[in-house]
């Protein structure tokens, strides 16, 4: 049985301030990759926790339509049939890293079981119907989902969002895989974390203080927004400036977002500018980003830990 593949992503800039309607870019990250697939002869422990999965998401689809709250028909009869015959979600996206282990998954059932499916059509209209969709079908995994990461994963296809309601794919710089230097990487913190905690319990929390809402306002948006605008342009020494007086904010504002372990190599960066780190998606665990003008210096520097080039240039 030939099945689609869906790809991780990778919320480049925009975390957290996509929740206050701020500018945001995702960009498809297809070294991780997920599919649905039939056990064959072998069953281990991703096919029995994966297979355990999908019998608790049936549930909630079920109760979805038994409210009538669902935004779309989903062949729930086919999907218990195939849940009772062993299919699973075969995947390496490592879960609570925020590059879309939910999203990958969300989508694929959907591309599978969806009844009147929206065509991959890439215009505002159909991108806006599948990100509510979406939004709905992951909330079972976050409690609260902006149905971001579902879209990223079913397009494969970077998306600009301006707004909730303004999303559209763009072209982005080419890498430069063998001439660049500068990298945009990912840097393993070694431990996952969960999305809806650091969301509910911290920056909610903190958006209750109107000090707080002003300042992420005019200086975190501001920078956000600037380091979009010169990385699609191509101009990436501007890019690094805008990310240091990012992550610099981020240091200040958001700390208990960075692992502990993480707070003396965030700050040396800033005092160093070898690199400078930023929060991937919503923070905590997982995976954080890094910003390098040189990925070789960076890499020696960072050898106790596990980093991938997401970007060369």
């Amino acid at each position: 049985m030939k099945q689609s593949i869906f790809y991780s992503k990778v919320l480049l800039f925009g975390e957290y301030g996509i929740i206050e309607n701020s500018i945001g870019l995702s960009i498809p990250y297809n070294f991780y990759k997920g599919s649905l697939k039939f056990f064959n002869f072998t069953k281990n422990k991703e096919f029995f926790y994966s297979n355990l999965e999908l019998k608790k998401y049936y549930k909630f689809l079920f109760f979805l339509k038994k409210s009538k709250k669902n935004l779309v028909k989903i062949d729930l009869k086919k999907l218990q049939k195939d849940i009772q015959k062993g299919i699973y979600f075969q995947s390496n996206i490592p879960k609570g890293y925020g590059i879309g282990s939910s999203g990958a998954l969300v989508s694929s059932i959907y591309d599978k079981y969806a009844k009147k499916k929206l065509k991959k059509c890439l215009n505002n209209k159909n991108i806006i119907i599948l990100k509510k969709i979406f939004s709905q079908m992951e909330s079972f995994f976050h409690g609260k989902s902006s149905g971001i990461d579902p879209l990223i994963c079913y397009f494969n296809k970077p998306l600009l969002i301006r707004s909730a309601t303004n999303i559209s794919t763009i072209k982005i710089p080419e890498k430069n895989e063998f001439k660049g230097e500068g990298a945009i990487f990912l840097l393993d913190t070694g431990f996952s974390r969960k999305t809806s905690f650091m969301i509910e319990n911290f920056f909610f929390v903190k958006l209750k203080n109107d000090e707080f809402k002003k300042i992420l306002k005019e200086e975190f948006m501001k920078y956000n927004e600037k380091c979009i605008e010169s990385f699609l342009k191509g101009n990436f020494k501007i890019m690094l400036k805008n990310v240091k007086l990012l992550s610099t904010w981020v240091f200040i504002h958001f700390r208990p977002m960075i692992p502990k372990i993480f707070w003396k190599i965030w700050e040396k960066s800033l005092f160093t500018d070898l690199h400078y780190l930023k929060l991937c998606g919503s923070g905590g665990g997982g995976f954080i980003l890094g910003f390098t003008p040189n990925y070789d210096i960076s890499k020696k520097i960072l050898k106790k830990y596990t980093t991938e080039v997401l970007f060369r240039f």
